[in-house]
């Protein structure tokens, strides 16, 4: 084997800085280069994938935490269900998924939705649980109904219990999407597995980081929306 085919595959090979041509492990001036090229839409389908999923599965996970929640015989068939696809391997699923809805993002979807089950339906039905019953007696007392309670109180009580699910699931769900490309459907997942291929370090660890920091923002933006969504909290700590 000759010397060259031994060498990983670098973007414009004997061009550009020295560190690219050393392939060293972080090239800046490659990457703000590329960044409007390489990375940027990657990252726009990296979110898309990941508000999708976390969307559709919660509003899946809600309304059986709901029925759970009026109808306890509900909660060990969905939650078996639910852990049951919480367990299959990522790499797996959006391989079994192919066959059936073929190299799209529907595949990478129903994956990534199956994902978000278990966490979101635990945490809102025991959110829901936790409320205290002396919060309930007293709603009911003052002429509430089972709709104006739930809404009102139950609800609302249940929200921190609620957004740390969310939590988990969306920053979970932003690490499974870079396992999505392995089907075709874009996010920061594609640069990696180019970076794999080629050889490429510098592609490879700025995709990852831009991972690592789409999930610290994505989480620390959901804090500030619970903050926001419970004043009382915050008054209750002060």
């Amino acid at each position: 084997m000759s010397l060259i085919a031994q060498q990983p595959v670098i973007p414009e090979f004997q061009r550009g800085s020295e560190c690219i041509r050393e392939n060293r492990q972080f090239c800046l001036d490659w990457f703000l280069d590329n960044f409007d090229r390489v990375f940027a839409p990657r990252l726009v389908e990296h979110i898309e994938l990941t508000a999708i999923a976390v969307g559709i599965g919660f509003a899946i996970s809600f309304a059986a935490a709901l029925v759970s929640f009026s109808r306890g015989w509900f909660e060990t068939p969905f939650a078996i269900f639910a852990a049951f696809l919480y367990t299959i391997p990522s790499l797996a699923f959006f391989q079994l998924m192919v066959p059936i809805t073929g190299l799209s993002m529907t595949s990478a979807e129903i994956a990534l939705v199956s994902y978000t089950l278990l966490i979101l339906f635990r945490n809102t039905l025991t959110g829901l649980r936790e409320v205290p019953q002396d919060a309930r007696v007293a709603a009911r007392a003052m002429g509430l109904t089972q709709w104006q309670l739930l809404r009102r109180v139950e609800l609302p009580l249940a929200l921190p219990a609620i957004m740390a699910g969310i939590r988990i699931a969306t920053v979970t769900t932003i690490s499974l999407a870079t396992v999505a490309a392995f089907i075709g459907v874009g996010g920061l997942g594609q640069p990696i597995f180019n970076a794999i291929q080629s050889g490429f370090k510098t592609e490879f660890v700025a995709a990852g980081l831009m991972a690592v920091l789409l999930a610290l923002v994505a989480d620390g933006l959901l804090v500030l929306v619970q903050r926001l969504l419970t004043p009382w909290a915050r008054a209750q700590r002060a």
